[in-house]
């Protein structure tokens, strides 16, 4: 439900880096907890984030809720069908349902993240 090989943040997102790209989506729990994600809000290509401060949002049928940036760094990619497609996120929230992709400018934020297990203890 939490895989090892991705890092977490308090407030239920993922990240997995690749050559200091970031890879990023909401946890198994963050989707459960919305319910069906209708409309995702996503920021745009080349836009800087800031981690901690909010990059988007997503939209279910029970409520909003604010999407947060876990590292800081530039937008380089944003999962397109995303757009028309939101239940990806239901679906597959580590795999279809990833969000953006973020050129880290540091690995100290994502380096800070938590681990499978102490995300797992935070719930």
């Amino acid at each position: 439900m939490y895989p090892d090989n991705l890092k977490y943040s308090e407030a239920h997102v993922w990240a997995r880096v690749d050559d200091g790209i970031a890879v990023v989506g909401i946890t198994h729990h963050a989707q459960d907890q919305l319910g069906d994600v209708v409309y995702v809000s996503l920021p745009q290509v080349g836009d800087d984030v800031v981690a901690g401060e909010v990059m988007g949002s997503v939209e279910s049928v029970k409520t909003i809720s604010d999407l947060y940036a876990p590292v800081s760094g530039r937008v380089i990619a944003i999962n397109e069908p995303l757009l028309d497609e939101p239940g990806a996120i239901n679906a597959d929230p580590y795999g279809a349902g990833w969000m953006v992709k973020i050129e880290m400018s540091g690995a100290a934020d994502y380096d800070n993240m938590l681990t499978a297990a102490e995300y797992q203890e935070k719930l």
